[in-house]
């Protein structure tokens, strides 16, 4: 978006900057500030919410900022945002809640957290860029009507790379091709990976062990993919994507996919493990008219059918601004469900489970996710990846089963299964739930 910064100088010019709050400020989040404070003209990042505020402390810190304010109500925290005071508390909604803040920036992976603040922050007309796919690949479908009732974005983000994959999805359409492929490339896919295999890695990184197992694991690809489905009505060739293991060029796959297939399904999202260049993203198109085909091989893309496009990088926090700046100067979203899900991450057995156990969260030592087609998760009852924390088991499941709804007790009260089940029910899918209350139904229906 070449355009952006342009946008961006003459707000800085006009005093007028874009002012944004930021949920969440592990690892990516004080990345993410140090990006705004130091490297955005015409944006300002007023404040942190993190539940450690010591943490929402250290990103301003790192970043080289010392005049911070401690807040503690709305009043306290539109007070600070007047003065041109940073601000951090541990209650992140406030900063939904409070004047003076365009747009929220959530970075948190979490899920019924996550829901939580999307929704208070859709309720006060604030903007929203999600750096969360677990939330988006759950519930995105029915966060994205409650935005477009409250005429607000909400979005994925630049620099991810379902937003590099969206980037590159949108040009190579803008130049005439119809998308057949939209690939991640990966380094590492092992569905047995834990916080303890992984504890080294993170550790020398500065990372969260359970975020860096859930991309070893493959359940981080798993909502990745899935949300650029959910973007595009892209499907998946197989349960899982077909994730081949292939060492050479990007551009020397093309011939490893049927199109014949690809065009029946509409397109597909996949990975592939090792290829080069890394890690980035891929698209790989068609074109109808046999002159252009001529001019795309002049142009040395091959004789097709399959033509290859990729992005050789994702630099994940240095495009994160970009997007905020998308949404509130163009109104223009990065990534967002077109409807209902068209592709879901469903749970899987990453142990022998047993009867009466808990479900531990994503990335841990239980399960891991696996895209699938929406109509087959539908069909079979599947368990969304996204809802399985907290679920406690019915009986044993053995390694690699793929867990369903009568396989488990959800919950009680979360924020996240009444959004599911309202999601499902607006998008016709059967429903699953049992003791679960659909209280914004008939609002989104009016």
């Amino acid at each position: 978006m070449i355009i952006i910064d342009k946008a961006l100088k003459a707000r800085a010019e006009a005093g007028n900057p874009i002012r944004v709050g930021m949920i969440g400020s592990g690892f990516m989040g004080r990345g993410i500030a140090n990006q705004i404070i130091n490297s955005v003209p015409g944006m300002e990042l007023v404040a942190i919410a993190n539940r450690n505020v010591e943490k929402a402390q250290r990103a301003y810190s790192e970043a080289g900022v010392e005049n911070v304010q401690t807040v503690n109500s709305v009043n306290q925290l539109e007070q600070a945002i007047r003065h041109n005071n940073f601000a951090i508390t541990d209650d992140a909604l406030l900063l939904c809640q409070a004047q003076g803040i365009d747009a929220l920036i959530e970075v948190t992976g979490a899920i019924e957290f996550g829901a939580t603040v999307v929704m208070e922050a859709i309720a006060h007309q604030k903007h929203v860029i999600l750096m969360n796919a677990e939330l988006d690949g759950t519930i995105g479908s029915i966060l994205k009507v409650y935005a477009d009732k409250a005429g607000v974005i909400l979005s994925a983000c630049d620099g991810d790379q379902p937003g590099v994959e969206m980037n590159l999805y949108r040009f190579v359409q803008s130049i005439g091709l119809k998308p057949l492929v939209c690939g991640n490339i990966k380094g590492l896919q092992d569905p047995y990976r834990n916080p303890t295999t992984q504890a080294g890695f993170a550790q020398r990184w500065g990372q969260n062990p359970c975020m860096v197992t859930s991309f070893a694991d493959g359940t981080k690809i798993s909502f990745e993919q899935a949300i650029v489905a959910n973007a595009t009505g892209m499907k998946v060739a197989q349960r899982g994507m077909l994730g081949y293991d292939f060492t050479g060029h990007v551009d020397e796959m093309t011939a490893m996919y049927d199109i014949d297939q690809l065009q029946e399904l509409g397109g597909i999202v996949d990975y592939v493990v090792g290829a080069k260049p890394g890690p980035g993203v891929f698209v790989f198109a068609t074109h109808d008219d046999p002159k252009q085909r001529h001019y795309l091989n002049l142009y040395k893309l091959g004789e097709g059918p399959l033509y290859s496009f990729y992005t050789p990088y994702h630099l994940c926090h240095f495009e994160v601004p970009l997007s905020v700046a998308r949404a509130v100067l163009f109104g223009d979203r990065v990534l967002s469900p077109i409807a209902g899900p068209v592709v879901e991450v469903v749970t899987t057995a990453k142990i022998d489970l047993k009867a009466g156990e808990l479900l531990d969260g994503i990335g841990e030592y239980m399960t891991y996710g696996q895209c699938e087609n929406a109509p087959v998760v539908q069909a079979q009852r599947l368990l969304p990846m996204g809802l399985a924390e907290g679920c406690r088991l019915k009986r044993d499941l053995p390694k690699d089963a793929v867990l369903t709804y009568d396989d488990v007790d959800l919950p009680v009260g979360r924020l996240c299964d009444q959004l599911r089940a309202e999601q499902d029910a607006l998008f016709a899918a059967p429903h699953t739930y049992t003791n679960v209350r659909v209280p914004y139904l008939q609002q989104i229906e009016a």
